[in-house]
């Protein structure tokens, strides 16, 4: 029998609790009776026995010095065939040197950090959960330790529901439960009755934090639509607020979806959207609203001006309360034009929809174009209500005008082929309208475009129909003295908002008024014009001077005497000091009337820059400490929506053509179709998604067989 008395620990179960993490290890000695020998028996955190002190090769071996390190209980010495020794961990099996003197630390070092075999027996398999944000280059955040949480999770798919525009009966689809299942065992199926009650739910949260957000803005534009759904018979209106935050950016927000009931009169349209100011506690605050043409929208906005006015004062008495819709009246200006061309366009509509009618057609005109070695492989069918649809079909038509001559000799039953003097006409038209397709590009490029951007394409408008005014070509000319006609009826008196709005872009300031309102007004108008505007800008800089000495500067006075008052070294404020305090506010005030800051920004030079990227907000930002009541003049004015496109993107993700209540979503109630596009409106902007354009929308797209 050995000498040596062993302790004989049982091994602890490999489903070990995190509790272990911290346990002490266990140490026991035991003597022999003749105390020659002593062992000691160490268990380590993982309950691997660690004999120490044993002597290897019988009793003729001198002793070998004692391992007291912890270490060695997750470490064995194993023997290389080169008779060298090396430490080898017991978990990973893997070899390290032994160095002299008994250093343990990278040992030591191993079994803490480095060891995923140890950690794995110790706590187990931890799933990991990607914590990520969405960005435009989709990187990852970070790698972190993962807790399910179903709440979490119904949050999500409630989220996913809305802004994706997904049925209610996603979430019981086969294949998604699957790869839930997938992803993570603890996911628990939910049913389409439980989803639509967290839609709900998650629309009241995200109701709290946009009314806290609008609660932190001074003044608020509006912008307003009313359409008919034509799958569910249901008239909506539709209100989206403007504004700019905390943070110097410009946001807006969908407030309602409603069903309105006919008729839609001035009086219902003035009341729905009265409940909904009131509602939102905005009544207070909303200073523009903006609409389209429509003759209820007038007596609706006169009547809300009227209302407001009761409880706050508008500015210059409301006269820049009512902005028309810019898409709204260049879309009247171009559908007035192309009138003159009303038949052309008709037999190149029918002439597409000819082709486009059946398969078989397609082919045959398919094989002309291989036939012709045209590089074009579609073809444009448009929404008539859109003109700059009706331009992209006849620009596309035109480049197989030599293809319709063709089909006609195949196609018996095709009876619009439009003649050579048509085409013609067709050529002009496009060429002339392609400058008005740039500027609908900036107007519908963003859901909400700053009101500044507008001036200098007005002057482009106004260029481009002087020019083809004096053509000699007869219909150019009826086209163009129709359009010009439109313009004069809405931008022919001056445009006070967005000619205030281009001053205060720092790229222009009263130098682009003096260039171009030469252009777009007569001499005597334009001379009257540019007196009025800097007068109109310094009338609503006193208003906003005024209330920045009536809040802000009364604040800031206060808290300058409160911590005069708190210093034990000065005097106190209720004596000398708060008479230079008020003499100090006089004085500036004094100054302020003799240069201010409006005066300052307009007699500096214009800001020459070229970058297409120029954010003009970030620069009031930049300059806010400089400007500091001009600053914030300057973004309620550049805030201002100067079109309806916001409001109408709500009824189609493009903003644009037949505006319809998805097919899965029609038997819905009014209150839940509420709930969805308010809440993906504002889902998709705490999430930073942005809508993309479907020019689809516009018009249908229809390819070409065989090219």
């Amino acid at each position: 029998m050995s000498d040596h008395a062993t302790s004989m620990l049982s091994s602890e179960n490999s489903q070990t609790t995190p509790i272990m993490e911290n346990a002490i290890d266990v140490v026991v000695e035991n003597v022999n009776l003749n105390k020659e020998n002593t062992s000691s028996t160490t268990l380590g955190v993982d309950g691997v026995e660690n004999v120490e002190g044993s002597e290897e090769g019988g009793g003729d071996c001198a002793k070998k010095r004692k391992r007291t390190s912890q270490v060695w209980s997750e470490f064995k010495i194993v023997t290389l065939p080169d008779k060298s020794e090396k430490p080898e961990c017991i978990h990973c099996k893997g070899r390290f040197t032994l160095l002299k003197g008994g250093t343990t630390s990278h040992l030591l070092r191993h079994i803490k950090e480095n060891c995923v075999m140890r950690k794995t027996k110790l706590f187990g398999q931890k799933e990991l959960t990607l914590k990520s944000s969405i960005t435009e280059s989709g990187t990852v955040a970070s790698v972190q330790n993962f807790k399910y949480d179903q709440t979490k999770i119904r949050d999500i798919l409630s989220h996913l529901i809305m802004v994706h525009e997904l049925p209610f009966s996603f979430v019981e689809y086969e294949v998604f439960n699957l790869l839930m299942k997938t992803a993570t065992p603890h996911y628990q199926k939910v049913s389409r009755a439980t989803v639509r009650k967290d839609c709900f739910s998650s629309y009241e949260v995200e109701k709290k934090k946009v009314s806290a957000l609008l609660k932190s803005a001074t003044k608020v534009s509006v912008t307003t639509d009313i359409w008919k759904s034509t799958n569910q018979k249901v008239s909506y209106m539709v209100v989206t607020c403007h504004f700019i935050d905390s943070n110097w950016k410009l946001q807006k927000r969908t407030l309602i979806f409603c069903d309105v009931p006919p008729p839609h009169s001035g009086v219902a349209i003035c009341d729905a959207l009265s409940k909904c100011l009131v509602e939102w506690e905005i009544d207070d605050k909303v200073w523009i609203a903006t609409v389209d043409n429509a003759s209820y929208n007038d007596v609706a906005i006169r009547m809300l001006k009227d209302n407001l006015s009761y409880k706050n004062q508008l500015a210059f008495g409301g006269k820049l309360f009512h902005v028309r819709c810019c898409a709204h009246i260049l879309n009247l200006l171009v559908q007035d034009g192309l009138s003159e061309i009303g038949d052309i366009i008709k037999n190149v509509r029918e002439s597409v929809k000819h082709v486009t009618q059946s398969e078989s057609r397609l082919n045959i005109f398919g094989e002309i174009v291989k036939q012709l070695k045209l590089p074009s492989k579609k073809l444009i069918l448009d929404c008539c209500t859109r003109w700059n649809a009706t331009f992209f079909m006849l620009s596309t038509a035109l480049e197989f005008k030599d293809v319709f001559p063709r089909y006609a000799q195949r196609e018996a039953s095709y009876l619009f082929l439009p003649s050579e003097d048509d085409w013609m006409k067709v050529a002009e038209v496009c060429s002339f309208l392609a400058a008005f397709n740039e500027l609908t590009k900036i107007i519908l490029g963003s859901e909400y475009p700053t009101s500044n951007l507008f001036l200098p394409e007005l002057y482009n408008i106004k260029r481009l129909l002087d020019r083809n005014y004096l053509a000699e070509n007869g219909f150019m000319h009826s086209m163009v003295m129709k359009m010009k006609d439109k313009f004069d009826k809405y931008w022919g008196d001056c445009n006070l908002l967005i000619s205030m709005a281009a001053v205060l872009d720092p790229r222009n300031k009263m130098q682009l008024i003096e260039w171009c309102f030469p252009m777009i007004y007569s001499r005597s108008d334009s001379i009257e014009h540019i007196i009025t505007i800097p007068e109109t800008l310094h009338m609503l800089y006193r208003d906003y001077v005024e209330a920045h000495k009536a809040n802000g500067g009364e604040k800031e006075g206060e808290s300058e005497i409160q911590n005069e008052s708190s210093s034990a070294v000065t005097m106190r404020t209720s004596g000398v000091r708060a008479e230079f305090f008020s003499y100090i506010r006089h004085f500036e005030s004094s100054i302020e009337q003799v240069k201010s800051e409006l005066d300052i920004y307009l007699e500096e030079g214009v800001h020459l820059c070229e970058d297409s990227n120029f954010d003009v907000l970030d620069w009031w930002k930049m300059n806010s400490l400089k400007f500091r009541v001009l600053s914030k003049m300057a973004c309620d004015v550049l805030s201002i929506p100067i079109t309806t496109v916001a409001s109408e993107s709500a009824f189609s993700a493009g903003g644009g053509g037949e505006r319809v209540i998805e097919p899965h979503r029609a038997s819905l109630g009014a209150d839940t179709v509420k709930v969805l596009l308010c809440g993906e409106d504002w889902l998709s902007a705490f999430y930073g998604i942005k809508r993309k354009r479907k020019d689809e929308e516009d018009f249908k797209e229809i390819k070409i067989p065989h090219t």
